[in-house]
């Protein structure tokens, strides 16, 4: 097991979280709420990840922030390092990728919220923040959480964007997926399989607690409401 390669995973994985769910909320609560022309271009540029190839993310990443770009040099300006080949690049690679996994279990949620609810609440004179916070995020929990646990586990298992932005670089942008690739292409099936099994039972794992737990949470809503 390339444990440092793991340990990186899970810490590429836990940033792109943070950094990306707070907004997939506001966004997916713009979509789900807002009508306005050219909505459904917004939604499939949302969605283009899902079909792109990831290599083809990572070659526009790679071009677009490399230091031949004009935006690639001023971000090294103001950053003092390249984004490509640096941990933080793998970060914006993962965000961009996994758009799609955050925004649209979110926008879901949001769109099931009964609107009677929220007219309720604003003629409670509840500021829209209030409504958002005391009303809206407890009845998209489990889309919230869904989001979490897609994002998470995607950029666990994520392959062509992280090699084509952050190459192969112990300590830095070496994943558990690479470690995977680097072990089969030296012949070396105990340590691939070894580590592909613990991302299995893991995704098997997660998944499995993760609708276990959505139901639960859903359930109590149904119950609350009737």
């Amino acid at each position: 097991m390339d444990w440092e390669a793991l340990w990186l995973s899970i810490k590429l994985s836990s940033v792109t979280v943070l950094i990306l769910i707070p907004l997939a909320i506001l966004a997916g609560r713009f979509l789900a709420y807002r009508h306005f022309r050219g909505k459904s271009w917004v939604e499939a540029l949302v969605m283009v990840p899902l079909v792109l190839p990831p290599t083809v993310i990572g070659y526009y990443l790679l071009v677009g922030l490399g230091s031949e770009s004009w935006l690639g040099r001023l971000l090294e300006q103001l950053l003092g390092h390249q984004l490509v080949f640096h941990f933080s690049g793998l970060v914006v690679a993962s965000i961009l990728v996994n758009i799609p996994f955050a925004i649209q279990p979110i926008q879901r949620a949001f769109e099931a919220v009964p609107e009677d609810v929220r007219d309720a609440a604003a003629c409670c004179g509840m500021s829209r923040l209030k409504v958002l916070f005391k009303i809206e995020l407890p009845m998209v929990w489990p889309g919230v959480l869904t989001a979490m646990v897609l994002c998470f586990s995607h950029v666990l298992g994520e392959f062509g964007v992280v090699l084509m932005m952050g190459g192969n670089i112990a300590g830095e942008t070496k994943t558990i997926a690479i470690s995977i690739y680097d072990s089969v292409q030296a012949f070396d099936f105990a340590s691939a399989g070894n580590m592909s099994l613990v991302l299995l039972l893991f995704a098997i794992t997660v998944l499995a607690l993760t609708t276990s737990l959505s139901r639960r949470v859903g359930g109590k809503h149904v119950a609350k409401r009737r």
